[in-house]
């Protein structure tokens, strides 16, 4: 088949048969909640918010219904707020127009039409290059990301992260130090979007660029040093990186303000220690070394705050309580990909349709 057969092969798709797709397709209701959260949640202020739980039913539609459209005025670009504005107004007003002497009454709700036509096609071209550049920034983390499952002699690993956007704030990674020795790190940069995505990116590639010269405590301090001095004053992120050694149950590791980890072992679950200050608070942190010593069958669980903060429809979270309830009736299966699963499988189902706003991440270290 040459080009232009290839070319003439290729039908853009029917708007009818796409519209009846979509009604196939069904989840309309479910849609239209989350859709309608989503707008609360980006154009109505926190304070806000409370002053329209205190409202009755009918006077909340109507007072939502006016700041939504009040802030999304508001947020527009100074020409776009006035073709928006004249295009409600032309749909409200109608107007005579006079030709050749002759008036001619015209009906104005088509050129307001147009007029909000042609503003939700410059909203859209600007939504879809954002669409496209943060899909490029997402294959690019990717790339950056490890092997969900290493292979490490003695060890049955598992690094897992998802995103709720695009782009992720959240890191795992796995680095081979040398022969016989590994790190592997969990973050979680404050925020989430295209910032907390940049400077993830920035923690992975400074930790890789010294993790080979420097004992652990003094190589998170020096990352601290260099997160600070190259992020914005209000952004930090936690910091959970650990070490391991082929064939030995020896485990170090150095907290930055992330989660505790909790161990898994015969003898039930530990939480560990929370560690030092999450990096980029100040300069000059002294971080400490801790050190496990974990035998076959035991593993070490480091998450974010995705999982115990994910909530259902009703508004509640996941918890930590509802993972250690997990987690203790997990602690005889073989692999760290199986625990994973489970994990994951248990927070999907508690959430249901609910849509979650904060990235989810997990390490599992598991000595085999």
């Amino acid at each position: 088949m040459n080009s232009s057969d290839k070319n003439n092969s290729y039908k853009e798709p029917r708007l009818r048969n796409t519209l009846k797709e979509d009604f196939k397709t069904g989840g309309f209701f479910r849609t239209f909640r989350r859709d309608i959260k989503d707008l609360k949640e980006y154009y109505i202020s926190e304070e806000n918010h409370k002053r329209l739980s205190q409202m009755n039913l009918i006077k909340r539609v109507f007072v939502f219904s006016w700041w939504l459209l009040k802030s999304m005025i508001l947020k527009l670009t100074p020409f776009r707020r006035i073709v928006l504005v004249t295009g409600i107004l032309f749909l409200i007003v109608r107007f005579n127009v006079s030709s050749d002497g002759n008036e001619t009454s015209a009906n104005s709700y088509l050129f307001g039409v147009l007029l909000i036509l042609f503003l939700l096609m410059l909203e859209l071209k600007d939504k879809l290059l954002a669409r496209d550049e943060l899909e490029a920034g997402r294959q690019i983390q990717n790339a950056l990301m490890p092997e969900e499952l290493p292979q490490f002699s003695g060890w049955s690993l598992m690094l897992f992260t998802r995103s709720a956007n695009e782009v992720s704030g959240d890191m795992v990674d796995f680095i081979r130090i040398e022969p016989g020795k590994a790190g592997l790190l969990i973050a979680d940069v404050a925020g989430k979007g295209l910032k907390a995505a940049l400077l993830t990116t920035k923690l992975q590639a400074t930790v890789r660029s010294f993790v080979e010269d420097m004992e652990i405590e003094k190589l998170v301090s020096k990352v601290n040093d260099i997160f600070y001095r190259d992020s914005l004053r209000n952004i930090f992120a936690s910091l959970l990186y650990l070490e391991i050694s082929e064939n030995s149950g020896q485990l170090k590791y150095v907290n930055a303000g992330h989660l505790p980890p909790l161990l898994i072992g015969m003898n039930g679950l530990k939480e560990m220690s929370k560690g030092g200050a999450a990096l980029g608070l100040m300069k000059d942190i002294n971080y400490y070394e801790n050190s496990l010593e974990l035998n076959s069958g035991e593993f070490l669980f480091a998450y974010s705050d995705g999982l115990t903060e994910a909530r259902n429809e009703s508004g509640f979270f996941y918890g930590t309580e509802r993972l250690i309830n997990l987690l203790s009736h997990l602690k005889n299966i073989n692999s760290a990909k199986e625990i994973g699963d489970a994990v994951i499988a248990d927070m999907d189902k508690f959430s249901g349709d609910f849509s979650n706003n904060d990235d989810l991440s997990i390490l599992i270290v598991k000595r085999i």
